[in-house]
């Protein structure tokens, strides 16, 4: 089991799991079974949820995008019963993203409801050191949200992008144009030409690549709850602490000042 593997095969198993190798590829890549990737991801992802909700406190982030990633456990949503586990079903993940240091505050995995947004918000409002400038797109959850959790010390706005009517025929899968977008203030005074999510998109992108989990078109899925939070865990922490950013040229946690060189994967480990 995932308690009694060497540190190398820990690491390997880690490795492979954070650039998007599924469980049944890991095990072919590095000899280890089932049972014990999986029993190892529960216990790291558990410590990183962790480690994140430790270290991510009195943060100097000023410019916030959030959006909401769809995936599912077990089955999709249509194909519930009434017997099946509460769990399973569509399940959404809340992410905020820092635009100037690209760091992940905090994510959230649950429902697409009331409840689970106001709880993301008002654990976003908590860990933040400066007003913040926040752009989502037009779910209406999010205004009331915000405003509970924020009161007066946000300037808030929502952009929605209108898309090009594709038929469907070979290139439906590729990315829809934008035909036009609207942004709208809603709370302070939000500088329009920072109202944005492409930054939380790309986000969006990246988990679907290094969770393989949330690979669409394929059959990789969770099958519980419980791995499903871990992996999410595992990612974002590697991602801001381990991964080094392209545009910024250190890790997210280094730009955000809440690290101050790059960790490796042992460091996370240990960390975890």
């Amino acid at each position: 089991m995932a308690n009694v593997l060497s540190r190398s095969k820990q690491l390997a198993v880690l490795s492979a799991l954070v650039e998007g190798v599924s469980i049944r590829g890991t095990e072919r890549l590095t000899g280890v079974c089932r049972e014990a990737i999986l029993a190892l991801l529960v216990r790291v992802g558990n410590g990183c949820a962790a480690l994140l909700d430790g270290r991510m406190r009195d943060l100097p982030c000023t410019r916030l995008e959030i959006d909401e990633l769809w995936a599912f456990v077990a089955k999709k949503q249509r194909h519930v019963k009434k017997t099946d586990p509460a769990s399973y079903g569509d399940t959404w993940t809340y992410v905020a993203v820092d635009a100037t240091t690209k760091l992940v505050p905090c994510f959230l995995t649950g429902k697409r409801d009331v409840p689970t947004t106001e709880a993301f918000i008002s654990d976003l409002a908590s860990r933040l050191r400066y007003r913040v400038q926040i752009s989502t797109d037009g779910l209406r959850m999010y205004a009331a949200a915000i405003g509970t959790s924020f009161a007066a010390g946000v300037d808030y706005a929502t952009i929605v992008k209108e898309y090009e009517v594709e038929p469907a025929g070979p290139g439906r899968y590729s990315p829809p144009k934008v035909t036009a977008t609207a942004k709208t203030p809603i709370y302070g005074s939000p500088i329009e030409e920072l109202v944005s999510t492409s930054y939380v998109e790309r986000q969006n992108l990246t988990m679907r690549m290094q969770i393989r989990r949330f690979t669409r078109l394929t059959n990789a899925h969770s099958k519980k709850l419980e791995n499903h939070g871990a992996a999410i865990a595992l990612h974002f922490a590697h991602y801001n602490f381990v991964r080094i950013h392209s545009t910024i040229r250190c890790t997210p946690a280094m730009a955000a000042g809440i690290a101050s060189t790059v960790w490796s994967m042992g460091e996370l480990l240990d960390a975890a």
